[in-house]
């Protein structure tokens, strides 16, 4: 029993100490998502919408809530928040080609239609985030008007 609670003790005092310690936050401005905004261009509903459920992750602006102040969760969502601005960035929007920009909103149509996006573990804590079909339509139909957009950028290159 007496090794048990060396365990324990060694444990709490690991946790204890891992919490003066953390990754590097994604705390930027939504002036980085503006070059986004104004291109692509969105009606009222679908920037709403993004906002409340993609920006977290696939932005420099992420809402943090109050467990991630909680070692190993902080390291947990960093990165989520680095895969997801891997895959997508609203932020850095402009330094992309219109072929890389079309290639990024067929994905995204994809996993939204799909229902793979936003991602399960992120609705749990999100409720707002869990998208109804009709917010999914509205979604999927602005992308593919942005699409034709670049598909016609494309042609005239």
């Amino acid at each position: 029993m007496k090794i048990i609670k060396k365990i324990f003790l060694f444990l709490l005092i690991a946790f204890v100490i891992a919490q003066f310690f953390g990754p590097e936050k994604n705390e930027g401005n939504l002036a980085s998502i503006d070059a986004f905004l104004a291109e692509t261009n969105p009606p009222e509903d679908v920037k709403l919408i993004l906002k409340e459920t993609c920006y977290d992750c696939h932005s420099d602006v992420t809402r943090y809530p109050w467990y991630n102040n909680i070692t190993p969760v902080n390291y947990w969502m960093a990165g989520h928040v680095k895969d997801g601005k891997k895959h997508f960035n609203f932020s850095n929007w402009e330094g992309n080609s219109v072929k890389r920009k079309d290639h990024k909103f067929e994905e995204l149509i994809e996993m939204v239609e799909e229902k793979e996006m936003p991602l399960e573990s992120y609705t749990w804590t999100h409720t707002e985030a869990k998208l109804s079909d009709t917010q999914i339509k509205s979604v999927v139909d602005w992308a593919k008007l942005v699409r034709v957009k670049y598909g016609l950028m494309a042609q005239a290159e």
